[in-house]
């Protein structure tokens, strides 16, 4: 599609914290945003909520919020494009669209005894030969089992085709627009998609009981998923582009060739390695997952310099020429590998609401450097258990090392230094799987500002960590690809908008890193061989 040269987009930034809008220019800029904070409910150990109408009530609001902050009219956005928090289930009725219950938030660990009964039946290797992804209560899948058996009205109403499940970006499509969709990238993080057909599993939807017109309709990430309701905004605008968030933040760092890899430090931890065209089966515990689908009329995919190799499953072919909307174009498919840490900046929170030790989250970082190193304490932050490589949902966080002489500053580090060591074990899962070596890590989210924790980072990796002048990677990226939709940017947007602030370059001993991995390693199987 011809280049555009005026016009802006609206990006919807949809997380487990805050919901955000964004407006980028025709350069790739953003030049005004809204946020509006989001509570998250825990009513006992283990569940995770939200309340879902807050969730789309706090996100139109910023959406339109933000159009009137950047002084334009609805007139004046070519294109929505729509960014959300993974995995966190969502139901409601059909006719009402009111919910039936309250969000599942994916941090949730409630169906932890559902899946390892599915493990002990020997479901592991069929599902992650299916999906790309491991029998865990991170999914959606048991999130929304559980809802049904919970409540046998709701199973009543979802057999009699009442009812409609939706991640995120789904129950903000059904009510902007009035669809009951959800693109690629969500729908392969629900544990119920096929990776070779790109559909949902007749057989997994037979295995775990689920009506299969509970679900929505699955698109190409930059699909039509229609306009948004009259009145709405001054106009109806199209939504052109959806991505769960790891994916447009991959998507927005430019990591758009095999082997390139980027870390988003947000509530959890997310790191992602494109592996181009062909899906990467995990020998390490890691997630098989979608990282974006393009259409050819919309977009002319980036070549590959890099792509893996070896022998794949039947089950993991490609999707390979895919019809758009009954459209004559085919799709372009690719793929990452994923490794998912639940507690990466809601550790920072938790040293700040629930001990008090920081007033706002950045005064971790001053509190920090006041002591040179953590002088032996380690922070093992399994508040909401394990995730990659070790996915273990029972697992309990500890606090280990702690002397007469810690201070504050020396947990502040603790805490800061297990962001880093997380990040650690899955990219050394993702080295072991991927044929190409990690050159370079590209980094963002909100934690990605603090220079302990990157410095720390590229120290404990031996590679430099890079971080863009812009740390907003997430709503970049779905920017770029509904942009990309209506000819507002090209396949040069993201290389020219993606600019260099720092180069943290690793400065660590060899000694002093094998001293810390080693400590660390040490701390974790000593858990997990405890709570076995």
């Amino acid at each position: 599609m011809a280049k555009t040269e005026n016009g802006f987009i609206l990006a919807l930034d949809q997380g487990t914290t805050s919901s955000r809008s964004i407006i980028f220019d025709n350069q790739l800029t953003p030049i005004a945003i809204a946020q509006k904070p989001l509570n998250i409910i825990t009513p006992k150990a283990g569940f995770i909520e939200q309340n879902a109408n807050d969730i789309w009530q706090t996100q139109i609001s910023t959406a339109q919020e933000v159009i009137a902050k950047a002084g334009l009219l609805a007139t004046d956005i070519s294109a929505i494009g729509i960014t959300n928090q993974r995995e966190t289930t969502i139901i409601w009725h059909k006719k009402t669209g009111k919910p039936v219950a309250p969000a599942i938030v994916w941090q949730d660990r409630r169906t932890h005894q559902w899946c390892r009964d599915w493990r002990d039946k020997g479901f592991d290797a069929k599902i992650q030969q299916i999906t790309g992804l491991r029998i865990d209560p991170y999914f959606s899948a048991s999130k929304i089992v559980w809802l049904l058996n919970q409540n046998p009205k709701l199973r009543q109403q979802a057999l009699a085709g009442e009812l409609a499940f939706g991640t995120v970006d789904s129950w903000l499509l059904f009510n902007m627009t009035g669809e009951h969709s959800i693109d690629i990238t969500n729908a392969s993080r629900t544990m119920l998609m096929s990776l070779q057909t790109g559909d949902w599993s007749d057989e997994l939807l037979d295995l775990f009981d689920i009506p299969k017109t509970m679900l929505p309709t699955i698109k190409p990430s930059d699909g039509d998923f229609g306009v948004t309701k009259q009145g709405m905004f001054g106009k109806q605008i199209p939504v052109t582009a959806v991505l769960g968030d790891q994916q447009a933040a991959l998507y927005g760092q430019g990591c758009n060739r095999a082997g390139m890899a980027k870390s988003t430090y947000g509530t959890g931890c997310f790191l992602l390695m494109n592996t181009g065209d062909k899906p990467c089966v995990s020998h390490q515990q890691l997630l098989t997952t979608v990282a974006w689908q393009t259409t050819e009329a919309n977009h002319t995919r980036q070549p590959n310099r890099h792509e893996p190799s070896g022998k794949l499953p039947n089950l993991l072919k490609p999707l390979q020429n895919l019809q758009r909307n009954k459209k004559t174009s085919v799709t372009q498919t690719q793929y990452a590998l994923e490794g998912s840490v639940f507690m990466a900046g809601a550790i920072v929170q938790w040293l700040r609401d629930n001990l008090g030790m920081i007033a706002r989250s950045e005064d971790i970082e001053t509190l920090a450097a006041q002591v040179p190193d953590s002088q032996g304490v380690t922070l093992i932050p399994a508040f909401t258990g394990l995730g990659a490589p070790y996915w273990r949902a029972d697992a309990t966080a500890r606090l280990i090392g702690l002397t007469r002489g810690t201070t504050k500053a020396h947990i502040a580090r603790a805490a800061l230094e297990a962001i880093a060591l997380q990040a650690y074990d899955v990219l050394i899962a993702m080295q072991k799987d991927s044929p190409v070596p990690l050159h370079e890590l590209r980094v963002d989210g909100g934690a990605a500002n603090n220079n302990i924790l990157m410095q720390f980072q590229a120290d404990i990796l031996n590679v430099p960590v890079l971080r863009p002048t812009t740390t907003e990677s997430t709503a970049k990226g779905v920017a770029l690809l509904a942009g990309q939709a209506v000819g507002l940017y090209d396949d040069t947007s993201i290389g020219e908008s993606w600019q260099l602030d720092r180069i943290f370059e690793p400065k660590m001993a060899l000694s002093e890193r094998q001293a810390i991995v080693e400590q660390w390693q040490f701390y974790i199987n000593q858990l997990l061989n405890e709570q076995n």
